[in-house]
C-alpha cells in the first residue's frame, strides 16, 4: 500500500512585520485593509502514513477549536486520534510552524501535545530559536524574537521524547533529512520514501507550488538567494526523480508532482 497523505489546513491568515497572524476570510476580507505589507498565507501541516508509522510534518499554529486544539480537531475530521501520532518532524521553529508542539495546562506548566510521538529538530536550531527566544522576551515589533516564543523550546530540551537532528542522516528505513539553510540557519527538509514513491517536505524553503515555477529571492528568508537556489535544485531533482512535493502554504495546491 502506498503511502497516505493528509493535508491539515488551519486557514488563511495575513501577516506583517509584527508577525501576528490574523485570520483572513477571502469571502469577505481584503487584503487592502489589513496593514502595508501584509502577507497573505496558508497554515498547513501534512500528516503522511506509512504504514504503522503516522508522521506529522510540523505542528501548525497553537490555536484551538470550542477549547480543543485546533490541529486535534482537524484530525479527529479526518479519523485520526492525535494519540495514533508517532512521529514529529519539525523543518523549523517559527511559530506557524511550531505552535503546536505543546500546550499550556491549568497548573501553568507546559505539556507536548502528542505524548505517544517522538518529536525530530535539528540541535542548532533549537538552541538559535532558545537563545533568541530567551534574549528579546518581552519585546515587540518585526524582529526575530516575534516569530519564536520560549516555553515550548524549553520543553523541548528537557523531554526524553526529542531526538536531536544534526547536518544529515536517516531517521529510520522511511525518512532521511538534511540540513538546508535559507529560510533561517538551521532549517531541515525531509524526504519520506515508500515503495517507489519520495515525497519531499521542504517547509519554507519550499512553501508554495508558484515559488517553485520562479526565480526571486524572497525578504522574510534568512538566506534569500541561497533559497532561491534550493527551490531550483529541489525542482529540477524533483522532476527528474517523480518526487511529490507538499506545500506548506499553499491550499490550493498542497500535494504536487511538478513537470
Amino acid at each position: 500500500m502506498m503511502a497516505q497523505i493528509i493535508p491539515l489546513a488551519e486557514g488563511t491568515f495575513t501577516v506583517d512585520r509584527s508577525k501576528k497572524f490574523i485570520p483572513f476570510d477571502p469571502q469577505h476580507d481584503r487584503l487592502q485593509d489589513r496593514p502595508k505589507g501584509s502577507l497573505l498565507i496558508e497554515i498547513q501541516p501534512f500528516l503522511v502514513i506509512v504504514g504503522s508509522h503516522y508522521i506529522l510534518l510540523d505542528t501548525g499554529l497553537n490555536l484551538s477549536n470550542n477549547q480543543e486544539l485546533l490541529l486535534y480537531h482537524i484530525l479527529k475530521e479526518k479519523g485520526i486520534d492525535p494519540s495514533q501520532i508517532t512521529h514529529v518532524l519539525l523543518s523549523h521553529l517559527h511559530k506557524d510552524h511550531a505552535g503546536g508542539i505543546c500546550s499550556r495546562h491549568p497548573d501553568g506548566s507546559y505539556k507536548l501535545n502528542f505524548p505517544q510521538a517522538i518529536y525530530y529538530v535539528h540541535e542548532d536550531e533549537l538552541k538559535y530559536a532558545l537563545s533568541h527566544a530567551q534574549q528579546n522576551e518581552g519585546e515587540t515589533g518585526g524582529d526575530m524574537a516575534s516569530s519564536y516564543a520560549a516555553e515550548e523550546f524549553e520543553l523541548l530540551f528537557q523531554s526524553d521524547q526529542v531526538v536531536m537532528l544534526h547536518d544529515e542522516g536517516h531517521i529510520d528505513t522511511h525518512i532521511r533529512y538534511q540540513l538546508s539553510g535559507g529560510h533561517c540557519p538551521y532549517h531541515v527538509v525531509f524526504w519520506i520514501q515508500d515503495q517507489d514513491e519520495i515525497i519531499f517536505y521542504g517547509g519554507d524553503v519550499a512553501p508554495q507550488y508558484l515559488q517553485m515555477k520562479t526565480r526571486y529571492m524572497a525578504k522574510y528568508d534568512y538566506d534569500g538567494r541561497k533559497s532561491m537556489e534550493l527551490r531550483q535544485q529541489y525542482a529540477e531533482q524533483g522532476i527528474r526523480e517523480g518526487w511529490t512535493f507538499l506545500f506548506y502554504h499553499d491550499v490550493q495546491r498542497p500535494v504536487m508532482k511538478l513537470i
